[in-house]
């Protein structure tokens, strides 16, 4: 067995060698566009359903090794949460949180020079400067805990942990790259002391994007 092993090592090195050698450091630059699905996990729990918007920015990835590179980002981003009232159903809220993110991910990537799968993972920084309110309940309290319809964002700086699966599609023209990714808050959007209504208040989103990169090699 130990012979066997050795043989199938030494019958890999030339591919080893030639992965390596062609490999070359490439340096890419785009904008990517796409939806956000966003909630927020309320400790004591809110009835809700996802809360659309957008997001889009600028991105800059540069792979510093054979199957592994480095992503940083710069979107603006739309996230909240709307309240789902099944007992109710004439009544609507939902808050708009509009801000900005900066993901700095992991890059890890699989396939030829033409078509790739690929995953990002890393941590995410934010900060909200505007929300929106849409509302008919007009002082009404039809769930069990309505405290947040009347604070307003008390913690705007957001960070927490992102990552997904993508595929690439690499042509002359430059990389198209669909991705699929999710955000867990590890900051909550509320304060949560003793004496305040939620000991919980982060944000939860799913993100569908199209990205665009050019390449400098």
């Amino acid at each position: 067995m130990k012979r066997l092993i050795l043989y199938l090592m030494l019958l890999a090195l030339p591919f080893v060698g030639q992965a390596q050698s062609t490999f070359k450091k490439e340096l890419a630059v785009g904008a990517s566009f796409g939806t956000n699905f966003s909630r927020v996990s309320f400790a004591p729990k809110v009835h809700q359903k996802m809360q659309m918007g957008f997001t889009g920015g600028l991105t800059l990835r540069w792979l510093t090794e054979n199957h592994l590179g480095l992503q940083a980002e710069v979107n603006f981003t739309q996230q909240g949460w709307a309240e789902k009232f099944e007992e109710q159903p004439q009544y609507r809220y939902s808050r708009s949180l509009t801000g900005f993110e900066v993901p700095f991910m992991t890059h890890i990537y699989f396939g030829s020079d033409r078509f790739r799968f690929f995953v990002n993972l890393g941590p995410k920084i934010g900060y909200i400067f505007s929300e929106s309110t849409d509302s008919n309940l007009n002082g009404a309290t039809p769930n069990l805990n309505n405290d947040q319809h009347d604070l307003a964002i008390q913690k705007k700086f957001d960070w927490g942990l992102c990552g997904g699966p993508g595929i690439e599609l690499r042509t002359g023209i430059g990389h198209f790259l669909l991705e699929g990714r999710y955000y867990y808050a590890l900051g909550d959007l509320f304060y949560s002391t003793k004496s305040d209504p939620f000991a919980k208040s982060s944000l939860q989103t799913i993100t569908a994007k199209l990205t665009y990169l050019f390449p400098f090699k």
